[in-house]
C-alpha cells in the first residue's frame, strides 16, 4: 500500500515539474532570440546595417520562435520584448543592444 501511495506522489510531482521545466526552457530559448533581435536592431541603428531597426528585430525575433511585443530605440541603444507562449503561460523577456556607456557620452553624439 505504502509503495502506491509513493508512485502516486511521484507521478503527481512529474506532472507539476513538467509544465514548468518547459517554461524555464522556453524562456532561456527566449532570452536568445531577444537577445540576437536587439543586436540586429542596434546594427541597424548604428548605420552598419540598412533597414528599419524595429523591423529587422521583428523578423530575427520571428526566425528565433518569438514574437516581437515592444521595440524602443533611445538614441543608438535599442531594447526588445519577445513574447512567447508555452503550457498556457506567456512568457516575456526584455534585451538591450547598443554602444558601451563611456563616461561623459551620452550615444546621441
Amino acid at each position: 500500500m505504502l509503495a502506491v501511495i509513493v508512485v502516486a506522489c511521484l507521478i503527481c510531482l512529474t506532472l507539476l515539474l513538467v509544465p514548468l521545466y518547459s517554461v524555464l526552457v522556453t524562456k532561456q530559448s527566449l532570452a536568445g532570440a531577444a537577445d540576437a533581435a536587439a543586436l540586429a536592431a542596434a546594427d541597424v541603428r548604428s548605420g552598419l546595417e540598412p533597414g528599419e531597426p524595429c523591423a529587422v528585430a521583428a523578423r530575427v525575433a520571428a526566425a528565433n520562435g518569438a514574437e516581437l511585443s515592444r521595440c524602443s530605440v533611445d538614441g543608438l541603444v535599442v531594447t526588445v520584448v519577445a513574447t512567447a507562449s508555452v503550457a498556457g503561460f506567456a512568457v516575456d523577456v526584455a534585451a538591450t543592444a547598443g554602444p558601451p556607456a563611456v563616461e561623459g557620452r551620452t550615444g546621441d553624439e
